[in-house]
């Protein structure tokens, strides 16, 4: 990114870089809207420069404009000649009401130069077009071809292969196979990438604590009790400076008064004699009894279920189009591939 934005001028290029820098923050932080704010500003004053472009494509694809990101990304695809934004310009696509379009970037020669983690993100996408238009048993049957979904190695797609396949399923009435593929995609899933933990709850009315949600509510809770320990004892300390303040003010009153009044001779008072009831309570205690009238103290006595995919047989009906001699060749390439 750096060596693409110093074609720009010195305090341009600063200033595009930190708008994308907070751009990047604000997804972390899950504010896409904010993210976008700051792709827009970098796009006005480096709309040529490609990374930026992308930037731009990516933050608007997560912020919901479709159509802004569709066109942001044509523009960096142009300009770097990389394909790897086709799985969301086909999901743009979707967004934007034509599944038909989005079937049509899955198909096109474009989408064979992808790697493997691409053409499974194309996948996932197909299965969604598919579903839009109706066909939820293809929608099924398109992922059941990738041999990753029975993978049982975590892998970066993992988590969202298992999600997209057990969307499928439930929206195709398999519900109990669908809670066992939400459950497989909420093990792979540790970022919390997917909803896999509020769909599998949603099936199987089971509650899903956020263990991590409840810790940071534990540290906000600390965080305010500190907060209001700190105030009581500033106030405690002024209430102290106070009334230290009105002590030495009284002093002050009540000095001139006690130099005037002479001090009255004080008479001792000569002790009384003790009584004999007080006599005989504090006479010594005889030999063998205890010096209190308690007893004598006594010495211590010593003393993961194997998921099975549910396979659908494919029935496309007239989804399908009726393949020419020249597909039915360039098939086998593809499976090889």
């Amino acid at each position: 990114m750096r060596e693409e934005l110093r074609s720009l001028p010195g305090d341009l290029s600063d200033l595009v870089g930190r708008h994308l820098v907070a751009a990047e923050r604000a997804l972390e932080e899950d504010d896409p809207d904010k993210a976008h704010e700051h792709t827009k500003v970098a796009r006005r004053f480096a709309a040529r420069i490609g990374v930026v472009r992308e930037a731009a494509g990516i933050v608007a694809y997560r912020a919901g404009h479709f159509s802004e990101a569709l066109s942001d990304l044509r523009a960096a695809r142009r300009m770097t000649g990389s394909d790897a934004y086709l799985p969301v310009m086909a999901d743009c696509e979707r967004g934007l009401g034509r599944p038909e379009r989005a079937i049509d970037l899955v198909r096109s020669p474009e989408a064979e130069r992808l790697d493997r983690a691409g053409r499974i993100e194309l996948t996932i996408v197909e299965s969604g077009a598919r579903r839009d238009l109706g066909q939820q048993d293809a929608a099924v049957i398109t992922l059941q071809r990738l041999p990753e979904l029975r993978d049982p190695q975590p892998k970066p797609w993992s988590a969202r292969l298992a999600f997209a396949y057990a969307d499928a399923l439930a929206d195709a009435g398999h519900q109990e196979a669908a809670t066992d593929w939400f459950a497989r995609a909420m093990a792979f899933d540790e970022d919390g990438e997917t909803d896999a933990a509020e769909r599998y709850a949603e099936l199987t009315g089971a509650v899903i604590e956020d263990v991590e949600e409840d810790f940071e509510e534990d540290l906000d809770s600390e965080d305010d009790f500190d907060d209001a320990g700190a105030a009581d004892a500033g106030t405690l300390a002024e209430e102290e400076e106070e009334d230290d303040e009105a002590l030495a003010e009284a002093d002050d009153l009540l000095e001139p008064e006690a130099a005037e009044q002479p001090a009255e001779p004080v008479e001792p008072v000569e002790p009384a004699e003790p009584k004999d009831a007080v006599a005989a309570e504090t006479a010594e205690p005889e030999a063998g009894e205890p010096a209190d009238g308690g007893e004598e103290e006594k010495p211590a006595e010593a003393g993961t279920p194997g998921i099975t995919p549910a396979f659908i047989e494919p029935d496309f009906g007239d989804v399908l189009e009726v393949e020419t001699d020249e597909s039915a060749q360039d098939r086998p390439k593809k499976n090889d591939e």
